[in-house]
């Protein structure tokens, strides 16, 4: 009994073994025929790379179809890959604008103050809506070839477009940075007031106005600060002055005032009386809301207002006398 249990054992000993042995010769096999399939489909892959597609091989008589690779199912990525994603040829981004030219108003200097650019019109977006409604903002000393009034910068917006012309309508008014610093100092008040008032023109404007406290004549003390009640009469008198001056005439005559720069000393004059203040400018200028266009108001701002008086004459030159010769050679 004891044998045929040993009898046993040692045979299913053997069985395990040759089924194991069976199982790694299978595997090498399957190993070496995988490694010469890729070699052989990586031969078929480059030869097909360089032929056209016409002229490649059909495939029926292709000499991968007896590994079977051609019955799978899907694609090979790498033998089908498109070239969508090429890279693109570098255009020129400025073969597709055009320039338009800035005309300032009539009552400033200099009136082709600059110029723009904008994507030419195609399809349904046109050049000439874009344009519409864009801000530029210059120096004073520019538009009128003054450099005393570099401080001042003024906003000016387009309204319409005339051929390849911009027409620029009073959009606002600003002071430099470094100018309003060099005003602001120890030892002394700041009173600053603003106003919306309305021109006669229909347009809303918001001014703003600023001044500083100063020493008195003879003022031995070093400060000269302004108590709360003074401030407020002086910003009283500033309010007052500002809204005269917009509600008087229209835009234009308001704009004409500004960069004559003339407010600041009347105010200074009218607040004499309550504290001796200096440095008073109209510091800001918004333009809050804008009548309906209209072409012929905007034109009025491009016509020249002056009278032609003609081209200077030469000097007449003194006719030489002779002395006892009644006048006459």
């Amino acid at each position: 009994m004891w044998r045929a249990i040993m009898n046993y054992h040692r045979m299913v000993v053997v069985c395990v073994f040759r089924q194991l042995h069976h199982h790694f010769q299978e595997s090498e096999e399957m190993q070496t025929r995988s490694a010469a399939q890729r070699e052989l489909l990586g031969r078929v892959s480059s030869v097909e790379r360089g032929q056209k597609r016409s002229e490649r091989p059909s495939p029926l008589f292709s000499p991968c179809a007896h590994l079977g690779l051609l019955n799978k199912k899907g694609k090979n990525k790498r033998l089908t890959k498109s070239k969508k994603g090429g890279k693109k040829k570098a255009v020129d981004p400025f073969l597709k604008k055009e320039w338009y030219k800035l005309i300032a108003p009539s009552i400033f200097a200099k009136k082709e103050c600059g110029k723009t650019i904008i994507t030419k019109t195609q399809g349904q977006k046109i050049a000439s809506d874009g344009l519409k409604g864009r801000v530029v903002e210059l120096s004073l000393a520019d538009l009128n070839d003054n450099e005393a009034m570099a401080y001042r910068k003024i906003k000016l917006c387009v309204e319409d477009v005339q051929g390849y012309n911009c027409l620029l309508n009073f959009h606002g008014m600003d002071m430099t940075r470094d100018k309003l610093c060099s005003l602001i100092k120890k030892k002394q008040s700041i009173i600053e007031a603003n106003v919306d008032a309305r021109t006669t023109d229909g347009y809303i404007v918001r001014l703003f106005c600023i001044a500083f406290t100063k020493k008195q004549d003879d003022q031995l003390k070093e400060t000269c600060y302004a108590k709360s009640a003074k401030v407020r009469s002086i910003r009283t008198k500033m309010i007052n002055a500002m809204s005269t001056l917009a509600g008087k005439g229209d835009l234009k005559t308001l704009v004409k005032a500004l960069i004559a720069g003339t407010t600041g000393e009347e105010i200074e004059k009218e607040a004499s009386s309550i504290f001796p203040i200096k440095d008073c400018y109209i510091r800001k200028v918004k333009v809050i809301k804008k009548p309906k266009f209209d072409v012929t108001a905007l034109m009025e701002w491009h016509t020249d207002e002056g009278q032609d008086v003609g081209q200077n004459v030469a000097p007449a030159i003194p006719e030489e006398t002779v002395a006892g010769s009644g006048g006459r050679l």
